[in-house]
């Protein structure tokens, strides 16, 4: 998927779903991003959780109409890895601003992680209107995030951690939340025997809660 940097958050918004991806096998990428986009959902973020994180991300990269991420970034080393990866975004548990500085110096979009008031503030004040919340569901769901609206009106959120189908279309209800993330739809068994199908039909289900939870704002 080719877009310049201000239209990946617009990207990320359209398809309100990031797969949060843990791969042993890079040779599966390709396959995996084609399941996703064929189900509704054009987009992963690739974790550098394993070895072969950095490959699939490359090759994610290279499916058309596919917008491939980098997840679990860490380091600036790994910044600098997943930059030259081919990553369009890139989305980190905590928020390090050496990090992100450059990941940004890339031309890669950061969703920085945050958890409280004040990183949320320290995010705005450095630049960016986009955050992923975590672990969302330890802090309180949905109703963190309404919480954190109330102060930080003109900042979205990305929920991860403990999101599921069954309060998917309650985060994505909310104007204020960008997309949801989480990795029911992308099993790693799955992933390992091949099972193309079951991905596909499980990113179909997230799309059909998405549209509905749309519908209903």
């Amino acid at each position: 998927m080719t877009a310049v940097a201000s239209e990946i958050p617009t990207l990320i918004a359209e398809v309100g779903i990031v797969p949060v991806v843990v791969l042993d096998d890079a040779g599966r990428a390709r396959d995996l991003a084609v399941a996703l986009r064929e189900g509704g959902v054009g987009c992963a973020e690739f974790t550098l959780r394993t070895p072969a994180g950095l490959a699939a991300i490359a090759a994610a990269a290279a499916v058309d109409g596919f917008l491939a991420g980098a997840g679990t970034v860490l380091t600036v080393a790994q910044a600098d890895a997943a930059v030259d990866a081919g990553a369009r975004f890139a989305v980190t548990p905590g928020y390090d601003p050496a990090v992100a500085d450059r990941l940004r110096a890339g031309g890669v979009t950061v969703v920085p992680g945050v958890a409280t008031p004040t990183e949320v503030q320290r995010a705005l004040g450095d630049g960016f209107h986009d955050v992923k919340v975590f672990p969302a569901s330890h802090l309180g769901g949905a109703g963190y995030l309404d919480a954190l609206h109330g102060p930080f009106p003109d900042m979205r959120f990305i929920p991860s951690g403990g999101v599921a189908p069954d309060n998917l279309g309650d985060y994505l209800r909310r104007s204020w939340v960008l997309a949801a993330s989480g990795s029911w739809m992308v099993p790693r068994d799955a992933i390992a025997r091949g099972d193309f199908d079951t991905i596909a039909a499980a990113a179909a289900e997230c799309a059909r809660i998405r549209d509905a939870a749309r519908a209903a704002r």
